[in-house]
């Protein structure tokens, strides 16, 4: 018996891998490379902080008082959305493909929601009418505060730059806020208006949509000194 008549049972197949469509992976990675994760933290933090604030009864108050608070929480929440434009890779990024723009507005859209939801999930768990504890104005100055801000954002990465561009809605929150102990309601202030009024709802959309857009076109300014 030589070597020759010695059989060997054909190997194993491998399994096979699992495949991960290259979309998904392009996604996956552009919301890494953004912080998404971080940021999503950062605005259950911002919903955990309403329903702390409305459950023990931090920041009620009456009238104006009461959109205090939730203004500056939509307005930092605004401010984490922005920073998450900033890109890692600079220029190189900008010649990666056609899906980038795409990205951009599907991420900013996206954390948009997620930080609305945060923010109806903290006012639905802490609802408690016989207590009298509610969100002032319920859910509609919130969708508009957190847009309108969003895009000021957005609009100030085009010109400082993804990791300082928070520095625009929180300005605009403090100027909101001076505008709200003053009783100054225009409709460019829109924190100030009520909820269903119809020039704070277009003049925060139009904000909106003038930054989103620009961002999704151009993208936040990426400087030599790579920030």
């Amino acid at each position: 018996m030589t070597a020759t008549h010695i059989q060997k049972p054909p190997p194993a197949a491998a399994p096979a891998a699992w495949h991960v469509p290259p979309a998904a992976r392009l996604a996956w990675l552009h919301l890494r490379s953004r912080r998404v994760p971080g940021a999503l933290v950062a605005l259950l933090a911002c919903g955990v902080a309403l329903w702390s604030s409305l459950s023990y009864h931090w920041w009620l108050g009456a009238g104006n008082a009461a959109y205090e608070l939730p203004m500056i929480l939509e307005g930092c929440a605004a401010g984490i959305i922005a920073v998450t434009t900033h890109s890692p890779f600079g220029e190189p990024e900008r010649a990666t493909g056609r899906w980038l723009p795409f990205l951009r507005a599907g991420l900013a859209l996206a954390l948009c929601g997620a930080a609305i939801g945060f923010f109806a999930l903290g006012a639905a768990a802490a609802y408690n009418p016989r207590a009298g504890v509610y969100l002032a104005g319920g859910s509609l100055p919130v969708v508009r505060n957190v847009l309108g801000m969003t895009g000021i954002g957005l609009i100030f990465c085009l010109v400082t730059g993804g990791l300082i561009a928070w520095t625009g809605p929180l300005a605009f929150t403090a100027v909101s806020q001076f505008a709200l102990i003053a009783n100054y309601s225009e409709p460019l202030t829109w924190p100030t208006r009520p909820p269903a009024d119809r020039g704070g709802w277009i003049a925060a959309m139009v904000v909106f949509a003038a930054g989103l857009i620009a961002f999704t076109i151009s993208g936040p300014r990426i400087r030599p000194s790579g920030e």
